[in-house]
């Protein structure tokens, strides 16, 4: 939808889409600004210009425009009260990674919190009406931007101003007046310095207007009226219009405090710290000067680089202050601003990774150890988190629970960043050798492939500046999860199914043919679960036919059957596997059980990645860092099976999806977003509590026993640990211990086996020379002498042995002193060693004239699927398939032979 359109529609109707109350009761003129045309509302009937183009923006640094002064947390709470004063409920953030969406990764505005996906429709679920909200949002497409701009924040608070204008709630009118009177009442900004620009939103098919609001030319918030829906022209009216205001928590502390950036006043003690390190004065005019011009030049030059080099221009600034004072400063900022964010993305349950947005999060830890080493920093991380923690916690509480989390995470990526840096180095050097930068995809893949930063490249001057669109590219490849497509069926018309599987559950019913097609029924009423939440289906019969499959389709589930199909319209009997559905549900509350207790062994970061359930075995995917060592493996399933003999009592209830929200938190969602109004809560008391549409047990008792087969990475931040319960665990318990005395007995067996083995080797070493002497004195036709064959020719001879007696210690001895005193002696020994056969070729030295030993070695190698060499008088080699001994054997004595 072009929102250049849609603005000169609503423009053109200003008294319908922009007029409020408040413009008329204060005296505010509606201007068109002389430099971009686009119109604004004022006090000031002189001024001509809008925000983004008048002379006074950004005139607040070092001239706030309120008597008080209030920082990050200050400025919240001014915030909170105010709204709270005027009928508002103050609501906690919600988590930076949304749970409750599919098609996002992070929070990207406070409106978001309130979405939720129904269908192909975005619907709005508000827990109070109006509300505010002090919402963390994380954005990656700009980094670049921060800790150079001055405003420019990876994670920042957006204060979620909402409403819908019911009897609770309000629209236009009222909107404006609370942010008008939250500036001036509130924070004490002169009435006539607040500007409101016209503009418009429009996202995920509706619209509507919206009024920034200004002050000294910063924009301080944006309150968006989503009011409709469709294409401009053929648009209607929202069922259930919206007010989206969202404004800058950091902005507000901003234009309080006038400091040269908004890092200044935002990261509380943490900045100071910094700045100590580093021994610069951040509230300095020239620094208000620099960062002034560069707020300016971000409207008027379209590339960072231009912007920096022309406020650097504009203040004189030398290249020995740039190096001592701007550099160390933007670097500064940046590592204040990306570790704030890894705090929040690591509280809330993100891992830093390859995968999906973890992209990101590794990308900006990277980006703030390049920094401190280029700028030789000795910088303790955990003193650093420890001050964000302690200065955030007085807004976000919740954070002071997972600092020691935070730490373990950044710990152990900062050590796999040092312990690549070799590899990087190698890769970087290369680069510069080529004396061409690479392009922006080239980066991408270097990180991609390689986990090379454009920082870390910048460090080592393999270029000298990150390109502007990098990190916007990197952002929009790992943003959003795709969406598996639906499939169509003929299933028009159809009422949903009665799904008995959630009410009485009988294993036998009788139920109506609704409707068949290919393989396929759908009854009036079933109890077959249906495949769903990482759950198999049950299998049965309907009719006396096979059920194979069952799938769930919108409200309606569609069974596939084997050996025949029962007509539409009749009356059939269906039978449920219970034994097979026994097992599923075992193994579906196992993976409950499994699941929190990962999380408390192995810290807060642990979520479901995804899990399956079949009657036999079952899995179950979690967020980790690391593969599971045993220890964790073994305390892990001790965890479990305490929950099993405790015999707790499965509850299952269900809930309005912002009840069940509000009351457990978005831990629910550990098996995914749930797409319906009503959320079927199943909770083991206060252990685990989730969202699921699955089959449980009563009570953990009816599991017995959980026992976990195996664990793997299966990819970067990803572990799988596959695992049984009840009977099928016993089974495996039971078949290990026979498994393990076999292994003993195979084991005491082949240790008999190997000495008697390691005997005869030792006493064919010891009869080396009488064997020597009974060898070398053999000169006619062809024998065997205590296993060692013997060819002799008018021009040769040839000695071979393939017998298990021998070992390399004998092979090699007895060969070499072999052709040494018979110099037309060729001698060839073959023997298992572990898995591998190996080979051991002597040749003469008038025999390896024509017996070349390393091309004898080679061959025999190859069949073996191994390699040898050497040279004509040695050689050795060897290979693992031992299916092709007697062929290898053959080989050999072919080549000497002939």
């Amino acid at each position: 939808m072009d929102k250049k359109e849609i603005l000169k529609e609503f423009s053109s109707d200003p008294d319908r889409y922009y007029k409020v109350k408040l413009f008329e009761e204060q005296g505010f003129v509606r201007k068109s600004c002389l430099k971009c045309k686009r119109f604004f509302w004022t006090l000031d009937s002189g001024r001509e210009l809008c925000p983004d183009d008048a002379d006074d923006t950004y005139s607040f640094i070092g001239d706030p425009p309120t008597a008080k002064r209030f920082d990050y947390t200050q400025a919240w709470k001014e915030v909170e009260s105010f709204f709270v004063k005027n009928g508002h409920t103050s609501v906690s953030r919600y988590p930076v990674v949304c749970r409750w969406r599919d098609d996002l990764y992070f929070t990207i505005a406070s409106i978001v919190d309130f979405q939720r996906i129904m269908g192909s429709k975005v619907v709005f679920e508000f827990p109070a009406n109006p509300l505010v909200v002090p919402q963390t949002c994380l954005r990656f497409k700009d980094l670049e931007n921060v800790g150079v701009t001055g405003r420019h924040f990876s994670s920042f608070c957006m204060i979620g101003q909402h409403s819908i204008p019911n009897s609770h709630g309000y629209w236009k009118d009222k909107c404006v007046d609370l942010d008008f009177r939250l500036l001036t009442n509130q924070f004490g900004i002169k009435k006539e310095e607040v500007v409101f620009v016209e503009d418009v939103w429009a996202g995920g098919g509706s619209f509507g207007s919206s009024l920034e609001y200004f002050v000294k030319g910063l924009e301080l918030g944006n309150a968006v009226f989503t009011e409709f829906q469709g294409e401009l022209g053929k648009h209607t009216i929202l069922d259930q219009k919206i007010i989206d205001m969202g404004a800058g928590l950091e902005r507000f502390a901003w234009i309080t405090m006038g400091t040269p950036t908004a890092y200044d006043c935002c990261f509380g003690p943490i900045t100071n710290k910094l700045f100590q390190k580093i021994g610069i004065n951040s509230d300095t005019e020239l620094l208000r000067r620099y960062f002034t011009e560069i707020a300016k030049g971000l409207e008027n030059f379209e590339d960072l680089i231009d912007v920096r080099k022309h406020a650097i221009k504009k203040v004189g600034l030398t290249d020995d202050q740039v190096n001592r004072i701007i550099t160390p400063l933007e670097g500064i900022y940046l590592i204040a601003d990306h570790l704030r964010t890894l705090i929040f993305a690591i509280s809330d349950g993100a891992l830093p990774s390859n995968v999906g947005g973890g992209y990101n999060l590794r990308m900006i830890l990277r980006r703030v150890i390049a920094t401190m080493n280029r700028l030789n920093l000795k910088l303790d991380l955990d003193e650093l988190i420890d001050a964000h923690i302690d200065y955030l916690k007085q807004t976000y509480p919740e954070l002071n629970s997972s600092r020691e989390d935070v730490k373990t995470i950044l710990k152990i990526e900062a050590g796999r960043y040092e312990e690549s840096k070799s590899r990087m180095e190698k890769v970087a050097s290369k680069l510069k050798g080529k004396g061409k930068p690479p392009t922006v995809d080239e980066l991408i893949t270097m990180y991609e492939s390689d986990g090379i930063t454009p920082d870390y490249l910048k460090e080592l001057d393999v270029i000298s500046e990150i390109p502007s669109t990098f990190y916007a590219k990197l952002s929009d490849l790992h943003q959003s999860e795709k969406k598996n497509k639906v499939e169509k069926l003929p299933l028009d018309d159809l009422p949903e199914t009665d799904m008995l599987f959630y009410k009485d559950d009988p294993m036998e019913f009788e139920a109506k043919v609704l409707r068949v097609f290919d393989k396929s029924v759908v009854l009036d009423k079933t109890s077959f679960y249906a495949r769903g939440g990482g759950q198999e289906p049950d299998h049965g019969t309907i009719a006396n036919y096979k059920v194979v499959d069952v799938n769930k389709h919108g409200g309606i589930i569609v069974h596939e059957l084997e050996g025949g199909i029962p007509n539409e319209g009749i009356m059939v009997k269906c039978k449920v596997d219970s034994l097979r559905r026994e097992n599923i549900t075992k193994n579906h509350t196992s993976t409950h059980i499994l699941n929190s207790s990962s999380r408390s062994v192995l810290g807060s970061w642990i979520w479901q990645h995804s899990a399956f359930k079949e009657a036999d075995h079952a899995r179950l995917d979690i967020t980790h860092h690391s593969p599971l060592s045993e220890n964790e493996i073994k305390e892990i399933e001790k965890v479990a099976n305490s929950v099993v003999k405790q015999n707790i009592p499965v509850s299952i209830d269900n809930f309005d999806r912002g009840t069940a929200e509000q009351k457990y938190g978005f831990k629910i969602y550990q098996g995914g977003v749930v797409p319906v109004k009503s959320v079927r809560i199943v909770s083991i008391k206060d252990f685990d509590v989730e969202a699921c549409g699955g089959t449980h047990v009563k009570k953990t008792g009816d599991i017995e026993i959980i026992k976990i087969t195996k664990t793997k990475r299966i990819q970067d931040g990803v572990v799988r640990i596959e695992f049984v319960s009840g009977q099928t665990a016993f089974d495996y318990i039971k078949q290990k211990e026979i498994d393990e005395i076999k292994n003993v007995e195979e084991s005491a067996q082949k240790e008999q086996m190997q000495n008697q083995r390691e005997e005869r080797k030792q006493k064919a070493r010891e009869k080396i020379p009488v064997l020597l002497e009974r060898v070398s004195t053999y000169n006619d036709g062809t024998t065997t002498i205590d296993e060692i064959q013997i060819y002799i020719t008018d021009s040769m001879k040839f000695c071979f042995t393939s017998s298990d007696q021998y070992d390399e210690f004998f092979h090699i001895n007895f060969g070499k002193r072999l052709v040494k005193d018979n110099p037309k002696t060729t001698y060839v020994g073959i023997f298992e060693t572990g898995p591998t056969i190996r080979i051991i070729v002597y040749s003469g030295e008038e025999a390896s004239k024509s017996k070349n030993a390393g091309n004898i070695a080679k061959s025999v190698a190859e069949i073996l699927g191994g390699a040898g060499g050497g040279d004509a008088k040695f050689a050795q080699g060897g290979g693992k398939d031992t299916s092709k001994k007697d062929e290898a054997i053959n080989k050999a004595k072919s080549m000497i032979l002939g």
